[in-house]
C-alpha cells in the first residue's frame, strides 16, 4: 500500500473449529419427542457438534484462531512483523464468564500478549459486527492486523427438555484474519450495513442471569435459566432484516442481487435461507450452506461456512461474495468482498 492510498481491510485468512462430538438427529430423536424427518423437514439439519463437559467456548475460538493464523501465515509465506496481529475481537453470546471478557484470555493462549482484545455481544449477527468494528479499526490506522473469531457454546444454555432448540443449534468457532490493504485488491471488504430494534429483545433470549434478574431478591424459575426463541416470529423477523439489509448494502455499493456469486447468510434454518434468497431474486445454488452438517453456531456461523465453502471450492477467487446475518437484540447486518484466494486451514 503506497502512501496516499485509501486504507482497507482485507480477508487474508480463514479457519475454523469444531467439537469431537457429532450429535446425529437419531440421537435425539431416541432421547426426545421427535424423529430425524421432523428436524430435517424444519430445519435442513442433519447433526450438530457438542462440547464435552469442562470444555468452553475459548477453547473452541483458540483452536479456530490456531487455525486461521496458520492460514495466514503460510498464505504470507513468511512468519515476520508483518504477519503479527495487533487486534482481537470475539463474538460471542456464551463468553466463559460473565466478567471478565473471554477475548483476553484468548489471545493470551495464542501468544498475543498485549494486543487489544474485546469481545461483541450481537448473538446470530455477532461475526458481521466484529467483522465491521475489527475493519473500520484498520481502515482508521488503530490496527493492521486483525484476528475475528466467531465462537458460541449455545449447548452451554439450551433447555435439555425442548426438541426445537436443541434440534437446531451446534457449538463451534470460525475466524479470519484481516490486514491493512488497498480497497481495489481481492479480498477488501466493500462495506456494511449494521442495525437493531430492541423492541424485539424478547424473541431471542436468556430471561435470567443478567443484572435485571440478578438485581431482584426471587430466584428465577429453573426454566428461565435457558434460551428460549419465538420460532414463527424470528422467522419472518430473519427473512425481512436480512433481506431489507442486504439490498441497502448492495445499493450503496452499487451491486444488484443478480451480481452476487455467492449469498453467506447466517446458518439458522435452510426454509430462512431459501426465503431471503427469493427476496433477493436468486436461485437457491447461490447460497452457501452447511447447516446440514454442522446446525445453528450462532457466532460461528458465517465464518464456519465461508471456511467449509473456501475448502471445497464453492468459493472462488473473484466472486461477488455478500454475507448476511439476523440475531438477537434484535440485530441484522450485511458485509460484502470480492473472494480473494486466502490458505485455508481444514475445519476440524
Amino acid at each position: 500500500m503506497t502512501a496516499g492510498t485509501q486504507r482497507a481491510a482485507v480477508l487474508c485468512g480463514l479457519g475454523g473449529a469444531l467439537p469431537a462430538t457429532a450429535v446425529p438427529n437419531s440421537a435425539l430423536a431416541a432421547e426426545l419427542d421427535t424423529t430425524d424427518e421432523w428436524i430435517r423437514t424444519r430445519t435442513g439439519i442433519r447433526q450438530r457438534f457438542v462440547i464435552a463437559p469442562g470444555e468452553a467456548t475459548s477453547d473452541l475460538a483458540v483452536a479456530a484462531g490456531r487455525r486461521v493464523l496458520e492460514s495466514a501465515r503460510k498464505a504470507a509465506g513468511a512468519d515476520t512483523e508483518e504477519t503479527a496481529v495487533d487486534l482481537v475481537v470475539l463474538a460471542t453470546s456464551t463468553p466463559d464468564h460473565p466478567c471478565p471478557a473471554t477475548a483476553p484470555a484468548v489471545a493470551r493462549r495464542l501468544g498475543l500478549t498485549g494486543v487489544a482484545a474485546f469481545d461483541i455481544g450481537a448473538v446470530c449477527t455477532g461475526f458481521v459486527y466484529a467483522l465491521a468494528t475489527a475493519a473500520s479499526m484498520i481502515t482508521a490506522g488503530t490496527a493492521r492486523r486483525a484476528l475475528v473469531i466467531g465462537a458460541d457454546t449455545f449447548s452451554t444454555i439450551l433447555d435439555p427438555a425442548d426438541r426445537t432448540t436443541r434440534a437446531i443449534f451446534g457449538d463451534g468457532a470460525g475466524a479470519v484474519v484481516l490486514r491493512a490493504g488497498d480497497p481495489a485488491e481481492p479480498g477488501a471488504l466493500l462495506g456494511f450495513d449494521l442495525g437493531s430494534d430492541g423492541a424485539g429483545e424478547e424473541l431471542i433470549t436468556v430471561p435470567a442471569g443478567g443484572s435485571r434478574q440478578r438485581s431482584t431478591a426471587t430466584p428465577p424459575p429453573e426454566r428461565d435459566r435457558y434460551f428460549t426463541m419465538q420460532g414463527r416470529a424470528v422467522f419472518n423477523e430473519a427473512v425481512l432484516s436480512m433481506s431489507k439489509s442486504a439490498e441497502t448494502l448492495l445499493a450503496r455499493i452499487g451491486w444488484r442481487g443478480a451480481d452476487l456469486d455467492r449469498v453467506v447468510a447466517h446458518q439458522a434454518n435452510v426454509r430462512i435461507l431459501r426465503a431471503v434468497a427469493d427476496q433477493l431474486g436468486l436461485p437457491e445454488d447461490r447460497l452457501v450452506i452447511n447447516l446440514d452438517r454442522v446446525g445453528n453456531t450462532v457466532a460461528g456461523s458465517i465464518p464456519l461456512a465461508l471456511a467449509d465453502a473456501a475448502a471445497d471450492g464453492t468459493l472462488r477467487p473473484g466472486d461477488k461474495v455478500l454475507l448476511t446475518g439476523f440475531g438477537g437484540g434484535l440485530t441484522w447486518g450485511s458485509a460484502a468482498l470480492r473472494w480473494p484466494a486466502p490458505y485455508v486451514e481444514p475445519v476440524a
